[in-house]
C-alpha cells in the first residue's frame, strides 16, 4: 500500500470551446477550485483543450517536446506545482514525428512530467442512423501501457475506448495499480448503454478503484458527449460519486483500505486457474 491510503480526487467535467486560450484558463481555474476543496489528485477530461472533432485536432495539437510552443503542457505543469497536487491531465492532441496521438500527461506536485500515455484502442465505429467515427483516420495508436507511481498510489492510465478492453485493466492490476484513470468522451448513445457498466466492470474485474472524467455535454463540436464523470470503488463496484452531463467538479474520497479488505475477503488472484488459462503481460516478457 502507498504511504497515503485515503485522499480526495477531483474530476473537472469541463465545457470545451473552440477558443484554446479560454479552455486553458478554464481548466486552470477548475483544477485550482478542486485543489481548494481538498483534492490531492485532479483529473481532466479527454480532449479538454480542444473540441472533440476532426476539424480541430490538427489545429490544436502540440509538440510536447517544444516547451516554448506547448501552452497546454506548460499550464498543467505550472498548476500542479503551484497547488502541490498530482494531475492526470485528461488528454490532448499531441504532434509527434508528423503523427497525431491522443495523449494523457501525468504531472507530480513538483510540476514535473511523471508519465505520458497515448491511447491504444482507437474508436472506430459505424452505427447506421446514429454515429459514424473513425478515430484511426486522424490518430496513431499508442503501444505502451502506462502505470505511474505517485504520492497517492500507483495509477494505471487509459483513455475512453480503452475502458472497453478488460485486458488493459488486468495488466494494470498485475502491475500493482491501486487506481485506474480513464479520461473519456463517450457519446450519448454508447454512454447511456456502456459508460457506467464498463467502469463498474473494470473495478470488479481488477478489485480496484476506477475514475473517469468527461467533458460536459454543452461542449462545442458535432460530437454529442454523455458526461457523467464518475468514481467507482472496489467494494461491489459501488459508485462513490458521479455527475450529470453539466459542467461541474466532482470531489470524492478514495480509501485504499477497502481494496485490501476486499482482496482479503475475496482473493481472486489465488483463485485464478493458471493450469487452465494464463494472462501474459507482453511488455514484461521483453528483455
Amino acid at each position: 500500500m502507498p504511504k497515503i491510503t485515503k485522499f480526495k480526487i477531483g474530476l473537472c467535467q469541463l465545457t470545451v470551446t473552440s477558443d484554446k486560450n479560454m479552455n486553458l484558463a478554464h481548466a486552470r481555474n477548475s483544477i485550482e477550485a478542486a485543489a481548494k476543496q481538498g483534492a490531492s489528485l485532479v483529473m481532466l477530461p479527454e480532449m479538454w483543450n480542444c473540441p472533440f472533432s476532426t476539424n480541430y485536432f490538427e489545429e490544436f495539437a502540440e509538440d510536447f517536446d517544444d516547451k516554448d510552443g506547448c501552452p497546454s503542457f506548460s499550464m498543467l505543469s505550472e498548476v500542479a506545482l503551484g497547488n502541490g497536487i498530482t494531475i492526470v491531465g485528461g488528454s490532448m492532441p499531441e504532434r509527434r514525428k508528423n503523427q497525431l496521438h491522443n495523449t494523457c500527461c501525468v504531472f507530480g506536485p513538483d510540476g514535473n512530467l511523471k508519465a505520458k500515455y497515448s491511447k491504444m484502442h482507437l474508436f472506430d465505429v459505424n452505427l447506421p442512423g446514429d454515429i459514424s467515427l473513425k478515430e484511426s483516420d486522424t490518430f496513431t495508436a499508442g503501444d505502451q501501457p502506462t502505470i505511474v507511481d505517485t504520492d497517492v498510489g500507483r495509477i494505471g492510465i487509459g483513455i475512453c475506448h480503452d475502458i472497453r478492453f478488460p485486458e488493459l485493466g488486468m495488466l494494470y492490476r498485475a502491475r500493482g495499480a491501486h487506481l485506474i484513470c480513464y479520461p473519456g468522451a463517450f457519446n450519448t448513445s454508447t454512454g447511456e448503454l456502456l459508460w457506467e457498466l464498463q467502469q463498474r466492470a473494470r473495478a470488479a474485474d481488477s478489485q480496484l478503484y476506477v475514475a473517469t472524467c468527461s467533458p460536459s455535454r454543452d461542449s462545442e463540436g458535432s460530437y454529442v458527449i454523455w458526461g457523467h464523470s464518475t468514481v467507482v470503488g472496489p467494494q461491489s463496484s459501488k459508485i462513490v460519486a458521479t455527475s450529470g452531463h453539466e459542467e461541474t467538479i466532482v470531489i470524492a474520497e478514495i480509501d485504499y483500505s477497502e481494496t485490501r479488505q476486499l482482496r482479503e475477503a475475496l482473493p481472486l488472484e489465488k483463485q485464478r486457474r493458471g493450469d487452465v488459462y494464463q494472462f501474459v503481460d507482453v511488455h514484461q516478457q521483453k528483455p
